[in-house]
């Protein structure tokens, strides 16, 4: 009898030795599998981050230089104006108004990105854009 609960206490040891090591051995490999995890999305986040701080677009999807280029393409064309407003909304201040267009044009600036836009209000169109601040743009550009 006494041979027999040596023997079950063996047997017991043993599977307890056994499934601790399995576990343990699980919890390792599951440690490194996070870890890698981590190390791979790390990665992934500065890249994003890098890439983010290069093309910086905003909800418009565009660039300022490609915003820009939008508004130079389009001056003197009808909805110039609804561009120029959803493109640099509450960036721009009135710097000067001057002759022009259909009567006066309101000269915006942008210090963000350093461009001067002549806008007419009258028929609600971009007429002259110029890098820089300008209060006054050459009568043949604001016509």
């Amino acid at each position: 009898m006494q041979l027999k609960n040596i023997a079950t206490i063996v047997a017991l040891t043993g599977f307890i030795a056994i499934g601790s090591a399995s576990v343990n051995g699980f919890n390792s490999q599951s440690n490194q599998a996070v870890a890698k995890e981590i190390n791979i999305m790390t990665v992934k986040t500065s890249q994003n981050n890098a890439s983010v701080k290069e093309a910086k677009k905003d909800a418009t999807g565009l660039t300022v230089s490609q915003k820009i280029e939008m508004l130079t393409k389009h001056k003197g064309m009808f909805g110039s104006g609804d561009e120029l407003r959803r493109y640099f909304f509450g960036d721009l201040d009135p710097i000067s108004v001057q002759p022009g267009g259909a009567g006066m044009v309101v000269n915006l600036y942008n210090k963000a990105n350093n461009t001067t836009f002549a806008y007419c209000s009258t028929y609600d169109v971009v007429v002259a854009v110029k890098s820089g601040k300008v209060k006054m743009f050459e009568a043949s550009e604001v016509k």
